[in-house]
């Protein structure tokens, strides 16, 4: 083989080098992931709007919305007061007792006001009293859903709730359920209100639909 040939062919396989080198460093990076051989998983997007009612509803108690009623369950923290600090309920004369204070009316506060009623009848025996009350069981405001229910029993409504939103807290209807005839007894004047299940999710008598109130029971026959 002459010299003048052998010089070409180290040029090209040169040339076939570099060329590899170039590609090999625009070539895009691939995922780590497969070169494991591994998938990647797909993002869970919960839909808009899919919130637990139950987490909504003791998360308006705590944020100091919520009025407290008799039988309610209070946590009071004094800072760096461990004998003070204590679960009380409410009685059901409205009032709760603390070490240090008298017995004082709670019903009808919501835990921000509470929480400053404290302070200042501690101020006369605790220099810069440090208090925080929250609602940790509602007891005062409880609604009643009983028959052809997926989870029948008492449920605490601190928000506005009605019958469909009920429902819907207690697991649905069962299959055999009475969808028209669906009724809603009323404690505080001891009516009887009819809820046809079937024409309200139509759209239709959305009047049927009403706020439930504390001590309400809803029938489904």
């Amino acid at each position: 083989m002459q010299f003048f040939q052998v010089l070409k062919i180290a040029s090209n396989r040169r040339n076939l080098a570099i060329a590899l080198v170039l590609a090999a460093s625009h070539a895009p990076a691939q995922p780590q992931l497969e070169a494991s051989g591994e998938k990647p998983k797909a993002e869970t997007v919960a839909p808009a709007g899919a919130t637990d009612n139950r987490q909504d509803q003791k998360t308006a108690a705590l944020a100091g919305g919520y009025t407290v009623g008799e039988g309610d369950l209070l946590r009071v923290n004094v800072w760096k007061e461990t004998e003070i600090s204590q679960n009380v309920t409410v009685r059901p004369d409205g009032n709760i007792s603390m070490p240090l204070i008298d017995e004082f009316r709670v019903a009808g506060l919501t835990p921000r006001q509470i929480q400053e009623l404290i302070t200042e009848k501690l101020k006369a025996v605790l220099t810069n009293p440090q208090v925080t009350v929250t609602v940790t069981e509602v007891r005062s405001k409880v609604v009643y859903i009983t028959g052809q229910i997926g989870k029948p029993g008492a449920y605490p409504v601190v928000a506005p709730t009605n019958v469909l939103q009920l429902i819907a807290r207690a697991g649905g209807l069962n299959l055999f359920a009475n969808r028209k005839d669906i009724y809603i007894l009323r404690v505080l004047d001891r009516s009887r209100l009819r809820f046809n299940y079937k024409e309200v999710v139509k759209g239709k008598h959305s009047e049927q639909n009403v706020v439930l109130q504390p001590g309400d029971t809803v029938v489904v026959p």
